[in-house]
């Protein structure tokens, strides 16, 4: 939102997803996937990443634990989460005026809430980008529920 545009919000409250709303992360899922594949010898072609946007990571890789012989979903996981906390990995950032939003909201008094299908350790380091987990009176994630 412009600045214009947010001195006429009037919001009291918001509910917010996290990856690609807040904060880019959907290159690094990219990332993590292709390279989760192609660890194993196994093809991975530009639409398979994108089935796992929007989805919690265990029901992702579950749809294709059938193609890794002899390894679990849990590892699988377990492997691609792995990827996320080597140097190489590619880094989130905040998308443009997300941090700008939420401050404004929150100094208006808003009542926010982020939704996502991420795991909470990875979601509250994600929010530091934004201005903090602290910012937010609800975080919903991924462990939180379950049917995703």
């Amino acid at each position: 939102m412009t600045e214009p545009e947010l001195r006429h919000l009037h919001a009291k409250a918001a509910l917010v997803d996290l990856d690609g709303t807040l904060v880019a992360t959907e290159h690094r899922s990219r990332a993590v996937s292709t390279r989760l594949f192609s660890s194993h010898g196994l093809p991975c072609d530009d639409t398979l990443p994108a089935s796992f946007v929007g989805r919690r990571g265990q029901e992702a890789v579950a749809d294709h634990v059938h193609r890794f012989p002899g390894h679990t979903v849990d590892e699988l996981f377990e492997e691609a989460c792995g990827y996320l906390m080597r140097p190489h990995s590619p880094p989130p950032f905040a998308v443009p005026g997300a941090a700008g939003l939420l401050a404004d909201l929150h100094g208006r008094g808003a009542s926010l809430a982020v939704v996502t299908s991420g795991m909470r350790a990875h979601v509250t380091e994600l929010l530091d980008h934004v201005g903090g987990a602290g910012l937010f009176q609800v975080i919903v994630t991924g462990e939180d529920v379950s049917d995703g």
